[in-house]
């Protein structure tokens, strides 16, 4: 059902994009949708707990006839393993396992998964485009970051990192943070190819928001996280379409 929706959702943005505005012979207002992939590398704090990783985002930025954007974005993170050890060492046998409910060693795997949220302000630079339309973009803006470690148990049966128990143990962080893109934003004069790619960071003023059960302990550490990384995206314009026009003679 989810892929029918976003098929819809890709056709219908798609009709938007082919209104009568002439992106070719002036600079115009627009919505401007997009989904994008970034492959980021985590730096402070962050890199001691996990390796670099990849996100999906989407954003919705709204773009005056002087070229400036306004809007909001955000991103989903994941990562199928994580660089932190001793997370489960308190429940875990000398050799590293977890004996689940049945006296069997349990299947424990542990993930990043994170997501932020935030709005944006900048600017278009026309350059190296076929319109007025194309350029440098930087986007600078305020937001939230929140990262933690996924506990899975198939089947869960593992008493110890079942339900509420896992929050225990999944290090829950967040807090304020900023985020920066500068990069080439391509809006097709035909408006059939449109994309963007660029060098994306965020800082984020963090804390652990859980009580460790391996630590006996709430960790009021303040921390510093950074991401850094490469995204592109793909974009959706929606032109507002040009009133019809009649003269008469």
């Amino acid at each position: 059902m989810k892929k029918y929706f976003i098929l819809i959702f890709i056709m219908a943005c798609s009709v938007f994009s082919f209104g009568q505005a002439s992106i070719k012979d002036s600079v115009i207002r627009l919505s401007i949708a997009s989904i994008s992939y970034s492959y980021k590398i985590p730096g402070g704090d962050l890199a001691k707990r996990f390796y670099p990783n990849s996100s999906i985002g989407g954003s919705y930025l709204f773009k005056t006839k002087k070229n400036w954007f306004i809007g909001a974005d955000g991103f989903f993170i994941f990562r199928d393993k994580i660089k932190e050890t001793g997370v489960l060492d308190s429940i875990s046998t000398p050799d590293g396992s977890i004996i689940d409910g049945n006296g069997n060693y349990a299947d424990v795997r542990l993930y990043e998964r994170g997501f932020y949220i935030g709005l944006k302000l900048g600017k278009m630079f026309p350059v190296w485009g076929p319109n007025k339309n194309s350029g440098i973009v930087i986007l600078c803006g305020p937001g939230f970051l929140q990262h933690k470690i996924r506990i899975e148990n198939p089947g869960n049966e593992a008493p110890q990192v079942d339900g509420d128990y896992k929050k225990g143990y999944d290090r829950l962080t967040n807090g304020f943070a900023l985020n920066e893109f500068i990069g080439y934003m391509y809006l097709g004069s035909r408006k059939l190819i449109n994309f963007y790619a660029g060098i994306d960071l965020t800082q984020a003023w963090t804390k652990n928001r859980r009580f460790n059960f391996d630590q006996m302990d709430t960790d009021n550490t303040k921390r510093f996280d950074i991401l850094s990384g490469i995204t592109i995206g793909w974009v959706i314009p929606i032109y507002k379409r040009s009133p019809n026009k009649f003269y008469y003679h």
